[in-house]
């Protein structure tokens, strides 16, 4: 396809105000273009994006050096003043349990490999853990006796204040003429498509909920787990999975010993954060192979993100408690509390999907998050732009595909996909 830039003046929609969505208007917005508008449902940080979170981890760790690259270069930016307030550069800490599955300890094994000798990283910026003692070199907050933990402690690495950072990023597109709508009338329902020009259908803009119609040169979605309800035919490559999240409640003498905690990940049983200096609460997710809602359409069939997010499963539960009671089980008898599930929208193969939709004209899709998106907010919007750009996706995994690649079994994931219907939730609030 060959390039046709778009006019500085050419109206932009952004349907999604998430993670790609604000970076996408943020960096289209710096480059100059002047006729930009944004919807969601809600205002940024919208309560439908995954990054709306106390805070996500920032690290370059991973199976493919692709990704690394691109990892490296966002760490970069969050080091810059723009987004610096918003990273904390903890360092992270990579380990297995005792009784991890082979698969667990051959992903740190690949993760490890990709940055151990990059020269990009600082030196100095890795330590082997091959027991408890290790860690508790490095993490002296730790009490608990992680038997058989071993893996390694990454220095260059750490987590971004989520909510905060899109919040930021919504103020800053404000600032730069960026208009957002919100409501009914951010609540994008429809694709607008006119008649065909050269054999596709011109896409025009979209209907929102209210019965409004934003008309756009250029529409972009960017709408992550929630994709398939506007798109159905991108959940053969996009299927929305969750996880389960609480939360822990310290108070501030608790708060001030964890203080400067890495990130602390345990490939076969979840992962935390240092406590929040807000809330001082402790973020904790279980790790899995995530739990889907298959529902069939008129038009597809497909994993969706549920109405209700409150409470998560029994077995995401046991992990964290778990997970809990082996590193910090000074904690032991406190309650979960603020749990919920959290909704990404994975692709089989974990790359991201920034391309053209097939059979159309001025309609853009950014998506399959794959739950490794976050990180990627300070650059992911000159991806998307140049895509824009350039009329084609010249990256050829970040292309729209015909037909599912790969399979559920993410390589750096661990156990089985389940329907959320079919599995048993646990209390709102329940003790350790």
């Amino acid at each position: 396809m060959a390039s046709t830039l778009p006019a500085k003046d050419h109206s932009i929609l952004i349907v999604g105000a998430g993670v790609f969505g604000l970076s996408t208007a943020l960096h289209v917005a710096q480059d100059g273009y002047t006729n930009i508008t944004v919807l969601d449902r809600e205002p940024a940080p919208s309560p439908y994006s995954a990054g709306n979170d106390l805070n996500k981890i920032v690290r370059a760790e991973y199976e493919d050096p692709f990704y690394t690259a691109l990892a490296l270069d966002a760490i970069k930016e969050w080091e810059t003043p723009f987004w610096s307030n918003f990273y904390r550069p903890t360092g992270y800490l990579l380990t297995t349990s005792l009784n991890a599955p082979q698969k667990a300890r051959d992903t740190i094994k690949k993760s490890f490999s990709s940055i151990r000798d990059h020269p990009s990283f600082p030196s100095g910026s890795f330590s082997a853990v091959d027991n408890a003692n290790d860690i508790k070199r490095y993490l002296p907050m730790l009490e608990g006796q992680m038997d058989g933990w071993s893996g390694y402690l990454n220095r260059y690495a750490g987590y971004a204040r989520a909510a905060k950072a899109l919040e930021y990023a919504a103020q800053r597109c404000l600032e730069l003429g960026v208009t957002f709508v919100t409501g009914d009338d951010g609540y994008a329902v429809e694709i607008l498509f006119e008649s065909a020009d050269e054999g596709k259908k011109v896409c025009v803009g979209v209907k929102t909920a209210n019965g409004d119609i934003h008309k756009a040169a250029h529409t972009i979605l960017s709408l992550g787990a929630h994709i398939g309800t506007l798109l159905p035919e991108i959940s053969q490559q996009v299927t929305a999975k969750s996880w389960g999240v609480a939360h822990l409640q310290l108070s501030p003498e608790e708060a001030a010993v964890m203080k400067g905690c890495p990130v602390v990940n345990c490939r076969d049983l979840g992962f935390f954060f240092e406590p929040d200096e807000d809330t001082g609460l402790i973020k904790l997710s279980a790790n899995g192979a995530g739990y889907t809602n298959n529902i069939t359409t008129s038009e597809a069939q497909a994993s969706l993100p549920t109405a209700s997010n409150d409470g998560i499963p029994t077995q995401d539960e046991d992990l964290i408690k778990r997970l809990i009671q082996q590193a910090m089980p000074q904690f032991s008898g406190k309650e979960l509390v603020r749990k919920f599930i959290c909704w990404c929208a994975d692709t089989p193969d974990s790359n991201y999907i920034i391309d053209h939709v097939p059979g159309t004209m001025g309609l853009l899709v950014v998506a399959g998050d794959s739950g490794h998106g976050f990180k990627m907010l300070p650059v992911a919007g000159k991806w998307v732009k140049k895509a824009l750009e350039d009329g084609e996706q010249i990256i050829e995994r970040w292309r729209w595909k015909d037909k599912k690649s790969g399979s559920d079994n993410i390589s750096w994931r661990v156990g089985k996909v389940k329907d959320i219907k079919e599995v048993e939730f646990s209390s709102l609030k329940s003790r350790i």
